[in-house]
Order: structure tokens, then C-alpha cells, then sequence
């Protein structure tokens, strides 16, 4: 490992030790002989680690959004800068983070999608260029991860019909949104950094152009952020009518999909929830 880093980096590290996280590779803190600090990702080959270097490098050119500068990126080797951690998400680290989530959503693009396919948990997430939205999310994102689960036996057929019978009704919710929004795609508590009474960062992008609301509605499934992340947000981008109401259960489907192909078991009941609350 210290001689794979050393051919990375251009010097031996003077100390390398374990990291929690990281579900599709190995995570370790690095040390440089100048004490600067590292976050070194080994996977397998083909865990695509250069994609999420990608990702990363692509969130810093196209927007202010804190994320850790990619130093090295490999198929199986990621380092990046170690960004301050450890701080609790309050009231106001919310407010800190709805400031910066709404910067981001105000980055825009013609379509929605992205010129590349990206991940998500290690998953491969389809981002073809597409003028509309409903279409989008439709195809790429609910159809797309519900045949998937279901091929990796974690999604009974019958739960993915019901998906598809809801699918053919979305437009009797979602409408087209503004414009597409480039957005962090994976935003769990445990992607969000704080420090110091702020966001010092986020890390493990899932990108692609969407409607921001598939964003906003997944910080809610996990309790990632509240109501002081919301009431911040929503005064510097108004929340249409609706969301809270209807559009945050369709969008949290996608993140449940992945879960479900991921884990299996209690997500699956999750999904059935949301499916007999619009009446599929």
C-alpha cells in the first residue's frame, strides 16, 4: 500500500491508517512527510474510482460547492485532500448548507442528464441528455433502478409492475421544472462534512442535471437536514406548491430503488408504502 502511494504521489507517505466509510473501497487517512493530510480510496480493479474523481473535479469547476481536491485518481486508487470533519449538523450548519445547495441548483445546463453515466453507492447511474425531465426521471431513474433490483432478486416482480403502473401516471404530479439544475446526487448524512459551526465540505457525488427537488427530497429521507436547512433554502429558491405534500414521496422512490438493489429486505416494504399512496 505505501509503495502504491508513493508511485502515486511522489513521496512515501509517513503514515497511513483506517478509515470508517467507504461501501465499494477501502478508505485510509495518509500522511505526507509536511504533515498534510490525505484521504486515500483503494478499491478492486474496476471500481471505478476515477469516475468519483471525475465527479468531484467536475463539482469544483462548475460550481462554489465545498469538495475535497482530487490529488490522484485511478480505476482503483482515489486520494484527495482530507477536508475538517466531525462537527454536528445544527440549526446553523443547516442554514450554512441550504446556502450552498441553492448555489449549487442555481448552476443550470440546456438538458438534463450528464455527458457521461455516473454512480451512485457504486451503482451505475444512466445520465443520457434529455430536453425534459418527467421522460428522464421516468426511464433513467425509476424504470432503470427497479428492473435492476428486480434482476439482482431484491425487488419482487409484482413490486416492479406496480412501479411501472406508477410510472405511466407522473405527469398527474410532476410538472417540468424551470430549468435542469446540476446537483450533489447523494446527499446522506454521512456525505456531509461539518466543522467549526459550518459545512467544511461534501463528498460522494452522485451527479447529473435534474430538477433540484429530487435533491431536496432525499436530504429529508434520512434525516440528513430539517427544518432550518428548509426554511433557508426556501428564501433563496421558493418551493413550489406540492412538494412536501407529493413530490418528496415519487423523487425518494429513486433513493429507495438503490436501496433496495443494495440491501433488499425493509426497503422494499418503503417502496410498497409510497405506491399505495398514489394508488398503485
Amino acid at each position: 500500500m505505501l509503495d502504491r502511494l508513493e508511485s502515486a504521489l511522489g513521496q512515501r507517505p509517513t503514515d497511513i491508517r483506517p478509515l470508517s466509510g467507504g461501501s465499494v473501497a477501502e478508505v485510509y487517512g495518509v500522511t505526507l512527510r509536511d504533515k498534510s493530510l490525505l484521504v486515500a480510496k483503494v478499491g478492486a480493479p474496476g471500481a471505478k474510482l476515477s469516475l468519483e474523481g471525475w465527479m468531484l473535479r467536475t463539482l469544483k469547476e462548475s460550481s462554489a460547492l465545498p469538495v475535497p481536491a482530487v490529488v490522484h485518481s485511478a480505476d482503483d486508487l482515489l486520494v484527495m485532500e482530507m477536508l475538517p470533519s466531525g462537527g454536528s449538523v445544527d440549526r446553523s450548519v443547516e442554514g450554512h448548507a441550504a446556502e450552498l445547495i441553492a448555489a449549487l441548483h442555481r448552476v443550470t445546463a440546456p438538458t438534463f442528464g450528464l455527458e457521461r453515466d455516473t454512480l451512485i453507492g457504486g451503482l451505475h447511474q444512466p445520465n443520457p441528455h434529455s430536453k425534459t425531465w418527467l421522460p428522464f426521471f421516468r426511464d433513467q431513474r425509476l424504470l432503470f433502478m427497479a428492473g435492476d433490483a428486480e434482476r439482482a432478486e431484491r425487488l419482487p416482480a409484482n413490486v416492479r409492475k406496480r412501479v411501472e403502473a406508477l410510472c405511466a401516471r407522473l405527469d398527474e404530479w410532476i410538472e417540468e421544472p424551470e430549468r435542469p439544475s446540476l446537483i450533489h446526487g447523494d446527499l446522506w448524512g454521512g456525505n456531509v462534512l461539518a466543522a467549526d459551526g459550518r459545512i467544511s465540505g461534501f463528498i460522494d457525488p452522485a451527479i447529473y442535471y435534474a430538477d433540484p427537488e429530487i435533491e431536496l427530497a432525499f436530504t429529508t429521507l434520512f434525516g440528513t437536514f430539517g427544518d432550518a436547512f428548509f426554511r433557508r433554502y426556501g428564501e433563496l429558491r421558493p418551493l413550489r406548491a406540492g412538494f412536501f405534500e407529493e413530490r418528496r414521496d415519487l423523487y425518494n422512490l429513486y433513493p429507495l430503488l438503490v436501496h433496495v438493489r443494495l440491501f433488499g429486505g425493509g426497503y422494499v416494504g418503503q417502496v410498497e408504502a409510497i405506491l399505495r399512496k398514489f394508488g398503485c
